[in-house]
């Protein structure tokens, strides 16, 4: 029943849900109700018997009636009156029905209860309200009487209520049905709304679908969730096709310069015209140059296809001085005839060895390149800030905001080797580690980079 329960449509198990709710709520009043309006008749009832006390008249007569012919009986359905005798046995009053004697009369009768209040049913087997008591007649006699009054006053009464609330309790139950079903239609309205958007966009692909937002209700959140997620699906594939568009753009200059320069080298080959010793040897090295360029990009743009979320190594505790050491050494051979002032407090912070080096050697790399022949490159790190200037003719205060972005290059650096990832790798690096990385106008000329991390001077315990 739960498994089919669960395959019926959200829409009609809410519904059916709320159908049931109310039939349950519905049938509770009801027998509630039912329940409270027959206590309320039997108090009443035991009242009016408490009230109906026989008289001196009708219990001479009923003794009488013992004594000679049998009581004349009548179907009144006002009142029944008796008197129980120590046997059990019944004296009844004239135009009464006798009612069968049960052991409460009887207690009455032998002085174990003072009175008695019970169900019963006559000899003829109608249901009836007994009140048996003690009572004393003139002549200083006392007999034990029971007055009755027939339970069908009671019972038709309820048994018309029963039915009355039956049939309420149907109305409303179907009444429940209807409007959980218009509630179930008019509330599921957003999310048939968000269910055909989503449907669309796995049928089109089209990520400029926005469903309308109203209120700050759940189905509101979950519209506002699914428009920012699809608003981050087209900025990401927006980025991806810049990033294809760029790295085609980028890949096209090494790649035709390199196929210029084989095919020259193999028509040489093939013609048997040989190149100058002088010219073959440009031609190489060119060609090895072109190589290198292309492994690098191919580097960079592996190294920035990753999610941000996946990491290329496990997070370690490592010295930033060590590092910024070895970058230091890398970048030394990459401007032999610059001087390099360096400056490295012991800094110790958490974050992938392989990669924070890579994003120094491209900081540095970046003030190698603009660095003037002879010039010097200042490397500075104090309180977890490490600070790379350079001499060169600096960045435009205009450029700086895109000096990260991939593939960006100034237009006065375009004739210089890069493929304009070095410091979007850099960005990347130092922001996983918790880091920040900006570019500022050094005072007196040229380029300023400055990287925070988060760390401490020395490292924590268990680590060397």
């Amino acid at each position: 029943m739960v498994r089919r329960f669960r395959t019926l449509p959200l829409r009609s198990r809410l519904a059916l849900l709320v159908a049931t709710a109310v039939a349950i709520a519905v049938a509770a009043v009801a027998v509630v109700s039912w329940l409270l309006t027959r206590g309320q008749l039997y108090d009443e009832l035991n009242t009016s018997l408490k009230n109906s006390r026989a008289s001196d008249l009708q219990v001479k007569q009923a003794v009488a009636g013992c004594a000679g012919p049998p009581a004349v009986q009548s179907t009144s359905e006002f009142a029944y009156t008796q008197i129980v005798l120590p046997d059990g046995s019944r004296c009844v009053a004239p135009y009464s029905i006798p009612v069968k004697v049960k052991p409460s009369d009887l207690g009455v009768v032998n002085g174990s209860l003072e009175s008695t209040l019970h169900n019963s049913v006559t000899d003829r087997g109608a249901p009836v309200r007994v009140h048996t008591y003690r009572m004393g007649v003139g002549d200083g006699q006392e007999f034990t009487v029971s007055v009755s009054r027939p339970l069908d006053e009671i019972t038709t009464a309820l048994d018309r209520l029963a039915l009355l609330l039956t049939g309420l309790a149907g109305v409303g139950v179907l009444g429940a049905g209807a409007a959980g079903l218009w509630v179930a239609r008019a509330g599921l309205k957003p999310v048939d709304q968000l269910t055909e958007a989503v449907e669309h966009v796995a049928r089109t692909e089209d990520l400029t679908v926005r469903i309308p937002m109203e209120g700050e209700d759940e189905i509101a959140r979950l519209s506002r969730s699914f428009n920012s997620m699809t608003a981050a699906l087209a900025s990401s594939r927006d980025r991806q096709a810049r990033l294809i568009a760029d790295a085609g753009h980028e890949l096209r200059t090494p790649l035709t310069s390199l196929r210029t320069n084989v095919e020259l080298l193999a028509r040489s080959e093939r013609t048997g015209r040989a190149i100058p010793p002088d010219d073959r040897r440009a031609l190489l090295e060119s060609v090895q140059a072109q190589t290198a360029e292309l492994a690098s990009l191919i580097g960079d743009l592996q190294e920035l296809s990753r999610p941000d979320a996946v990491r290329s190594g496990p997070l370690t505790v490592v010295g930033l001085h060590e590092i910024t050491t070895t970058a230091l050494s890398r970048a030394r051979l990459r401007g032999p005839g610059l001087t390099f002032s360096t400056d490295l407090s012991p800094w110790f912070v958490r974050a992938e060895p392989a990669s924070l080096e890579r994003a120094l050697v491209n900081v540095l790399d970046n003030a190698v390149k603009f660095s003037p022949p002879g010039g010097t490159v200042e490397v500075r790190l104090r309180g977890g800030t490490l600070t790379v200037r350079d001499h060169g003719p600096g960045i435009p205060a205009d450029e700086l905001p895109h000096v990260f972005e991939r593939f960006w290059r100034s237009p006065s650096a375009r004739a210089l080797p890069g493929s304009g990832l070095g410091l979007s790798i850099v960005a990347r690096t130092i922001h996983q580690a918790g880091g920040e990385v900006r570019l500022e106008p050094a005072t007196g000329g040229g380029t300023r980079a400055l990287i925070q991390l988060p760390g401490a001077p020395v490292p924590p315990p268990g680590k060397p």
